[in-house]
């Protein structure tokens, strides 16, 4: 009796051995992902809406366009020398790419939408956005009616915009005479991107005078691909859009 007592002890501390070896390796592998490949980032404000709602933690990865100072793992990259600038295995975003850059003004990360590459013109007159002297197609899809973060009543008109060489993505307009509806034109230098939001009337990016203007390609920190997740932070009202909670959903 004592001996069958023994040899079920023994298999538990064994299966059990097994069960921690194999958390502890999970763990491992999901640790070295988030370090060194992947980050996840909460989305605070709604100036990516509506591809991206206040709430969303959004994943981006880091390699994408190589390792600068601001996505190196462990933050090791702020122990570098100030004179250290540069990318390790180097790449440019595409246009139409939503990325996370680092902002050297406010030294917080920020999420934006790629709009200008190096070399490019960009610039905006009645809301309507012109890339190197072309007027970028944009196709209404309704209005949309929602509370701010402040809790203000926002109407806004749905488009979507179709950048070249991108696929489309929505955007918000809440009107055409906003003061960033009417500017530029604005020549982005080399080894810099011109960033906005796509809720264009609420996003403070590339076209702010005196805010975040060109940013260098050295301050990205990676490419937002997915929402992990999200769960609703609104209330539900008659005739106001909600966002839904959101699960694992690529941008």
């Amino acid at each position: 009796m004592m001996d069958q007592v023994f040899t079920l002890a023994r298999k538990a501390v064994s299966e059990f051995g097994e069960t921690a070896r194999f958390l502890a390796g999970v763990a491992g592998v999901w640790l070295v992902l988030v370090t060194f490949g992947f980050a996840a980032f909460h989305i605070p404000s709604e100036s990516m809406q509506p591809a991206l709602q206040v709430g969303d933690r959004v994943l981006v990865s880091k390699f994408s366009y190589g390792y600068s100072r601001h996505s190196m793992p462990l933050g090791i990259g702020y122990a570098l020398p100030d004179s250290w600038s540069g990318r390790v295995f180097g790449g440019t975003p595409g246009r139409g790419e939503v990325i996370v850059v680092r902002d050297p003004g406010q030294r917080i990360n920020i999420i934006k939408r790629v709009i200008g590459l190096p070399g490019d013109t960009v610039e905006l007159r009645g809301g309507r956005l012109i890339l190197n002297g072309e007027v970028v197609h944009r196709e209404p899809e309704g209005q949309v009616r929602y509370r701010d973060r402040s809790g203000m009543l926002v109407q806004a008109s749905v488009y979507t915009e179709q950048l070249p060489g991108a696929g489309g993505h929505l955007i918000y307009e809440r009107s055409d005479s906003h003061p960033m509806d009417n500017i530029g034109p604005f020549q982005v230098p080399t080894n810099h991107l011109f960033l906005m939001g796509d809720n264009r009337d609420a996003s403070a990016d590339s076209r702010e005078p005196g805010g975040l203007g060109y940013v260098h390609t050295d301050h990205v920190v990676g490419r937002a691909f997915t929402v992990l997740f999200t769960f609703a932070s609104c209330r539900e009202e008659e005739d106001l859009h909600c966002p839904p909670w959101r699960v694992w959903r690529g941008l």
